[in-house]
């Protein structure tokens, strides 16, 4: 398959399932989704799909600026449920616009090309105050509020705010869910001597 195919089935096979998630009720969804009569926030979910499917090739993500970010696998340290690899786009840093997401998150899993498999994007806005007792500034798109504030998940990354999309893999708890509870970390391997250590916290 042609990558030109491959992005058309992408960006059709994403525009059904997003239909298809805006009118159905949300009986079960843990966590804000948007109303499927909020015309802007429908338009703006298509928007975010149809600028994003060509990432679905990791290659044009790397070739765009989105750089791997942190640790592979961020584990829920709240409850059930985990992230995958993070790609940084720092242009996008405080971006709201749909079709410029500041993060892809991508499988840990890779194809039979050596390829990971897209699976959410993501919008990350700094904290104005830097102080995460307060969240007078907390933006939202789609209709739903960012998640946050929380701290910086690696060196050099500021207190914010981040609203996830998993526009291109399944989440029992909900589209905009920043945790996806199918998934589950690895734990590492032991270092000899020591007990072996919990996946990788990330904190919000």
């Amino acid at each position: 398959m042609t990558l030109r195919s491959l992005k058309s089935v992408v960006t059709c096979a994403a525009a059904v399932t997003l239909g298809l998630t805006a009118v159905a009720p949300a009986h079960g969804v843990e966590g804000p989704a948007p109303d499927p009569r909020n015309t802007k926030a429908m338009r703006d979910m298509a928007t975010a799909i149809a600028a994003t499917a060509k990432y679905a090739d990791e290659r044009v993500a790397i070739r765009d600026g989105y750089v791997p970010k942190g640790e592979d696998c961020m584990t829920n340290p709240f409850g059930v449920g985990a992230m995958n690899y993070h790609y940084v786009k720092q242009a996008n840093w405080g971006s709201k616009d749909p079709a410029r997401p500041t993060a892809l998150l991508y499988s840990r899993e890779k194809d039979k090309n050596g390829l990971r498999r897209l699976e959410t994007v993501e919008w990350m806005s700094t904290d104005r105050d830097q102080d995460l007792k307060t969240a007078d500034d907390r933006p939202s798109m789609f209709g739903v509020p960012f998640d946050g504030p929380m701290p910086g998940h690696w060196a050099g990354m500021p207190k914010h705010y981040d609203l996830h999309m998993w526009a291109y893999k399944k989440n029992p708890a909900g589209r905009f869910h920043n945790w996806n509870p199918a998934l589950t970390c690895p734990r590492k391997a032991p270092t000899p001597g020591k007990p072996p250590t919990a996946p990788h916290a990330y904190g919000h």
